[in-house]
Parts: structure tokens; sequence; C-alpha cells
């Protein structure tokens, strides 16, 4: 996994590294709460570690803005000094998903890091076909289809939506998409993602009235969520 620590303390960052790329684990540290957030803006990572007290915010304050905004769905474990109950409960109810007072023991720190990301994988992330809102994906036969209609999509748009369909809610930067579509972060243009976001959103129909919504992100890149679509007849016709 692809895992995010926020420690500002150096000597206990290096050693939670070390510990998660003994497991398998890429590990990128950070100091403070603004180095952090301007990585996660930028990079997708499976799981992130928050300390709490911080030189410039507080874990909270991160994990708020990391569940508002940036990418709700990412699992999230606080290793902390803090260890009142009323900051585990506090910690739980904003979001965090588990919850650990240092010292913490290498062992089951990897265990629940572990659970965590296992928990967080996206259905079928591994399998060959993808069923979610009405569409069907067959990885294997690179074939896509919607309510039963199949859908004609060249080779970059399938990989794109299943990449996109694979990650509901997350926020994917441009550079992210280059990668894990086109293998490349510097040879092809970031107006090739928008090209190609603009022809799945049309040829699939992920538009709100069909109870999905491709949005860009000023200067981050682009989010796919589920919404609820309009009833039949309704004459509200505000979007965003």
């Amino acid at each position: 996994m692809r895992v995010a620590l926020l420690e500002d303390d150096t000597h206990q960052a290096e050693v939670m590294q070390l510990w998660l790329e003994a497991a398998g684990h890429a590990c990128n540290s950070f100091p403070t709460g603004k180095s952090f957030l301007a990585s996660l803006a930028q990079q997708r990572y499976d799981l992130v570690v928050l300390d709490w007290v911080l030189p410039d915010t507080s874990g909270i304050e991160i994990l708020q803005q990391v569940r508002s905004g940036v990418d709700w769905r990412v699992p999230v474990i606080f290793v902390t000094q803090k260890g009142d109950e009323k900051d585990v409960v506090l910690a739980l109810e904003q979001g965090a998903d588990d919850y650990m007072t240092k010292p913490v023991k290498p062992l089951e720190m990897l265990a629940r890091i572990t659970a965590l990301g296992r928990r967080a994988l996206p259905p079928d992330e591994h399998g060959d076909s993808l069923n979610i809102g009405g569409y069907r994906l067959d990885s294997r036969n690179r074939t896509i289809e919607h309510h039963g209609q199949r859908v004609e999509l060249t080779h970059k748009e399938f990989d794109l939506a299943l990449f996109l369909l694979r990650n509901i809610g997350r926020l994917l930067s441009r550079g992210e998409i280059l990668v894990s579509v086109w293998g490349t972060a510097a040879d092809l243009a970031t107006r090739t993602v928008d090209t190609h976001i603009s022809r799945v959103r049309n040829k699939l129909a992920l538009r709100p009235e069909n109870g999905w919504k491709l949005t860009a992100v000023y200067q981050h890149g682009y989010r796919l969520v589920r919404v609820i679509a309009p009833e039949a007849g309704s004459t509200d016709a505000g979007d965003d």
C-alpha cells in the first residue's frame, strides 16, 4: 500500500517509516499539515497515519479537511500520545477509522494498517468484472454495458472508465490519471486527460440525471461521485 505518514517528530517518523517499508509498503513522511495536504491533493494514498499535535495545525483539523474535500474514503488511523477517552471518541466521530496511543508496538500497528487497507479495497479490485450503478465492465474482454446496452469505447477510454469507477469519490489528479491509465506523467499533455474525460462522460452519460457527477476540481483533477437522480417531472433545474 501507499501510506502517507504525518508525524513531526523526526525520529518517530523515521522509525515508523522503516516499519512500514520493511512490511512492503511505500511510505511518504510529512512533518507539517501543510506539506501533507499539498501532497494529498496531488497523489493518491491507500492509507493515512496521523499524529494529533503538529507544529502548524492539529491532526483533527487535517482529518476534517481530508473527509470534507480531499479524499473522503481513504482510511485514516491516528497514532498519537493523546490517549484520553474523549480524544479517541472525538477522532472517531470526526471520521478516523482507528486510533492508537504511543508508544505503539510495530507488529500491532502493521496488523491494524493491513486490516484497514484490506477493508478499503474497492469491490472487484482484482476481479475481471465490475458491476456498479447500472454499469458492467468486463476487464478481460474490455467491454462495458450500461443498463444492458453495449457502449463502444476506445482502449484508453475503457481504461479511464474502469479507473474512475474503481475510485468513486476520490479526488484524482491529472498526473495520477496519466500514470495509472497511460503509464506516464511526463510524455503527455494534461489536455489528453481532459479530452478523454469529456468523451467518457458523454459516452457513459455520467450526468446527475443518471445518478452520476464527474466534475473537474480546480487545480487538482477530477472526481466521480454518485448523486441522487432527480425525480421525473421535477422543476428543479439547479446543477452545482
